[in-house]
């Protein structure tokens, strides 16, 4: 099942090992249970140190427990660990053996002082591209915490479930029936959701936030933007810090990428590993699964930067590039539904709406290119967009216009998602030309209205556009002595990998200069 090619990589990988960890199997009669074990056999082949253990407890389907020192480390997999999924099989038998990338000792303090039990399941697509990070973060923390368990479970083996749930979006992480998260998050997001949900034990690290001290340089943001200013600014010799919330940015979530000049084609999170790679051969610090509370400016040479975690720190410098996100339409309904009826991901969630009627929200090239791609899978799309015309390039709004199951409403303001307590079931907008509300019966409503700055949290600080993004002037400079920014996060036009690299470095040089003076 596995190619020789990836067992090479996995015999480099798995090299670090130094204990045994044990795959056990359930016994299955499912026909798939054969695919199951020889997926595992396939790794087993690439290391000594990794066993298959044959259990005779039984399952409905084909189910593998990670196993150290004889015991259940708390991580499982209900289903094939394969596709998106596989990498977090791989990372699990690390992680068991205490191999593999970890948090820094002040995260693993905060997921060990989680009250316990925590028990969770995360139900997965193995075609989501945000699954492996939500199910990774989970499984490590199972394996850190000693009364925390995490299953992943692939939906095609709990339909009944599903629809009991109404689970209508993936990820989706559940605590018993109840439903905790629903789509991407980072390992920041999960702990303050867990924090929140199941409480802290009382300990002297919760009440003794460190102080990181002083630093020339501190990029807020680990994306192209950032990562080029912590590269450029090391180079120029500065003491450099990055804190971010997970390394690669949006760039995680990116699928194929093919305008990055000289590359002709690379994805994601191919490209975010490679600029962690390059930032390694510096001497840069770097806090990662943190974010920035707040920023308070003293003087030019004299910030003071706190973060969610209580930590502090002061920089002559601050170079932000925290990108954008998903824009929400903030309409009732919108919260309430995430995950039952309301997506951002067509990609992810679309297989969950097959033979289903849904709406895509939005006439850029987002919205039309969802649109496109949902209509092979479901039913019938409805494309709403506010403006009189959509926004897209031609070439696709002519193979949108094509699809017959395809409908368009323009200069239409959507007003509110309705469902029925527990899933969606018809999206209202009103005609802005008639001022007439209107319904539409469906099961599922894609949001696709552009990106949103990540700068609330400089609310004040910094001057922004209406829209938040921050204004800089050619050299990247804020209103602010001393505060830079690049990247998305920006009113630089032309939201583009390359473009985001370039501003990073303008503004490192510009911090550089500035200090100089």
């Amino acid at each position: 099942m596995l190619d020789q090619d990836i067992k090479s990589q996995l015999h480099t990988v798995f090299a670090q090992l130094e204990n045994q960890v044990v795959l056990e199997v359930l016994q299955s009669d499912h026909p798939k249970q054969v695919e199951l074990l020889e997926l595992l056999e396939g790794v087993m082949q690439t290391s000594q140190h990794i066993v298959i253990e044959k259990s005779t407890t039984s399952s409905p389907y084909p189910h593998t427990n990670i196993k150290t020192k004889g015991n259940a480390n708390g991580v499982s997999f209900s289903g094939i660990p394969s596709g998106h999924e596989f990498s977090s099989l791989i990372l699990a038998i690390l992680h068991a053996d205490g191999k593999g990338k970890l948090p820094d000792a002040f995260m693993l303090d905060r997921i060990k002082n989680l009250k316990g039990p925590i028990v969770l399941r995360t139900i997965v697509s193995l075609s989501c591209e945000n699954c492996p990070d939500v199910v990774q973060n989970l499984n490590l923390m199972a394996t850190i915490h000693p009364d925390f368990s995490h299953e992943m479970i692939d939906g095609e083996f709990i339909p009944d479930e599903i629809e009991e749930l109404s689970i209508q979006g993936v990820p989706a992480v559940l605590r018993e029936k109840k439903l905790l998260r629903s789509g991407k998050a980072s390992l920041v997001d999960l702990i303050e959701s867990l924090e929140k949900e199941f409480g802290q034990q009382d300990s002297e690290q919760s009440s003794a936030p460190k102080d990181f001290g002083v630093y020339k340089v501190v990029v807020i943001g680990g994306g192209p933007a950032g990562v080029s200013a912590a590269i450029y600014s090391a180079r120029k010799g500065l003491k450099t810090l990055v804190i971010t919330d997970r390394m690669g940015g949006q760039l995680q979530d990116t699928k194929g990428i093919e305008n990055l000049i000289s590359i002709p084609y690379t994805e994601g999170p191919q490209l975010s590993a490679n600029l962690a790679k390059h930032m390694q051969e510096y001497d840069i610090e770097v806090l990662e699964h943190r974010k920035v509370e707040s920023i308070e400016s003293h003087e030019k040479n004299r910030k003071t930067i706190r973060l969610n975690t209580g930590e502090t720190l002061e920089a002559a410098s601050v170079i932000i590039a925290t990108g954008a996100k998903w824009r929400e339409l903030n309409i009732p309904g919108e919260k309430q539904y995430l995950g039952k009826g309301v997506a951002f991901c067509p990609h992810c969630d679309g297989p969950f709406y097959k033979g289903k009627d849904i709406a895509v929200i939005g006439g850029g090239n987002s919205g039309v290119e969802a649109a496109i791609d949902l209509a092979g899978i479901v039913k019938s799309v409805c494309l709403i967009e506010f403006a009189p015309e959509l926004k897209a390039d031609q070439v696709l709004v002519n193979k949108l216009k094509s699809l017959p199951n395809v409908q368009i409403i323009t200069n239409a303001r959507t007003s509110q998602v309705v469902g029925n307590g527990e899933k969606v079931v018809a999206l209202e907008y009103e005609d802005r030309a008639s001022q007439e509300i209107k319904t539409l019966s469906l099961d599922g409503v894609f949001v696709q209205i552009g990106l949103i700055p990540n700068s609330a949290f400089l609310k004040g600080l910094v001057e922004t556009s209406p829209y938040g993004e921050i204004l800089v002037d050619g050299k990247c400079k804020t209103n602010v002595e001393g505060i830079f920014a690049a990247g998305d996060v920006t009113n630089v036009p032309y939201k583009q990998i390359i473009v985001s690299m370039g501003e990073g470095a303008k503004a490192a040089l510009a911090a550089f200069e500035a200090q100089m003076l």
